[in-house]
């Protein structure tokens, strides 16, 4: 896969759970991505597309901001991975990764590595609203930039691996074969804080602005006006859940100067108003 020199991620928590009929949370979502090793009993987690089962020498993966829940109604030991990633080079937004792959020997050494590497990063409370909300994420980010460079290397290392045998499967979520297009939609993610307009990206891939529009819908079955709210709006989750900053100055970092506005679409987006998101993720760290 292309720009691989580009992906980095960061290791919020690592650490292994003992559950029993005890795992059972529902319509979570968060703005980091989970990985699985499951090493004995079944659970299932259910996906807005159907219901899977997780069983024991598999590996498992669910990107940031995918709805989920979890049902567990016996036994169920796991090793979890919350892998934080930046939104320039987010490879979970550019493609679609097969949900399970078999777990080999190497990686079990792998997962014991990352736990040895990293102590004192187990979850605390297994609920996610525990843990999904800004003072632990700021805290748990904070804790790489500690690291010795010898353990911060290792450390991503480790997840360039677990992640690459998800990768060896994945497939490009849009098969983008305009090159003006696949321009435009790495410009946007880039930049995805300025005022974005039709207008400066038809320039740039030098359309017209209705040509423009008609060839993005094509490629990617939605307008450019769809996209860009939807990436603003999941932008917003992360920095809602990252910083202290309120809904105004994230609205306003985003380039929304009608916050009105700015609360419609989100809720619309994510089915919440920012308040109410913000209330859920901070619930537990006040």
């Amino acid at each position: 896969m292309k720009g691989s020199s580009k992906i980095d991620f960061a290791l919020l928590n690592v650490g292994k759970a003992h559950h029993y009929a005890d795992w059972n949370y529902e319509n979570v979502s968060s703005p980091f991505t989970r990985i699985y090793l499951v090493t004995e009993g079944e659970a299932g987690i259910f996906f807005p597309e159907g219901f899977f089962e997780l069983t024991p020498n598999h590996l498992y993966i669910i990107p940031a901001f995918t709805p989920h829940t979890y049902k567990c109604t016996g036994l169920f030991k796991l090793n979890y991975i919350h892998v934080y990633e930046t939104p320039e080079t987010n490879i979970t937004e550019q493609y679609t990764f097969p949900f399970e792959v078999d777990a080999s020997e190497l990686d079990y050494l792998l997962v014991e590595k990352l736990l040895e590497l990293n102590p004192r990063r187990e979850l605390k409370h297994y609920d996610p609203e525990f843990y999904d909300n800004s003072a632990t994420l700021l805290k748990n980010i904070a804790a790489n930039t500690h690291q010795s460079t010898y353990v911060a290397l290792r450390t991503k290392g480790i997840l360039f691996c677990l992640f690459s045998k998800f990768l060896e499967k994945a497939k490009p979520k849009f098969d983008v074969k305009d090159h003006r297009i696949a321009k435009s939609l790495l410009y946007i993610r880039r930049n995805i804080h300025l005022p974005l307009s039709i207008d400066e990206l038809s320039k740039m891939s030098f359309l017209s602005s209705d040509h423009y529009i008609r060839l993005f819908k094509k490629e990617m079955n939605c307008t450019p006006i769809q996209y860009i709210n939807q990436k603003k709006i999941e932008h917003a989750q992360l920095l809602l859940s990252l910083k202290s900053e309120s809904i105004k100055e994230v609205a306003y970092s985003l380039s929304f100067e009608n916050i009105s506005y700015f609360n419609r679409l989100f809720k619309k987006i994510t089915g919440k108003t920012p308040k109410q998101y913000c209330n859920e993720i901070n619930i537990h760290s006040r």
